[in-house]
């Protein structure tokens, strides 16, 4: 590209520059656009339709809930020996 010497150019000439080269933007603009829209609708075929969320159903209770109610957190059975001294458990 030539260069353009801006200080030897009249105030017309360098109107009518500002306006070749707005237009000139313009029309690469809008050419990049159209190429954009031709390549996106040639990705859509790709996508995949949006899922619905799934709502959280509702819990039902479980038949073993009941040893965890009364004060086992893991449901676990615990045995006791009256004669054996208490474990410490570790935290």
């Amino acid at each position: 590209m030539a260069k353009i010497d801006l200080n030897a150019l009249s105030i017309d000439e360098l109107v009518a520059l500002r306006d070749n080269a707005i237009d000139k933007l313009a029309e690469k603009v809008l050419a990049r656009q159209a190429e954009l829209q031709l390549e996106l609708e040639r990705l859509s075929q790709y996508s995949k339709p949006a899922k619905k969320p799934i709502s959280a159903a509702p819990t039902k209770p479980r038949k073993n809930d009941d040893r965890k109610s009364n004060g086992n957190p893991h449901g676990v059975e615990e045995f006791s020996d009256a004669n054996a001294a208490p474990i410490s458990q570790a935290a």
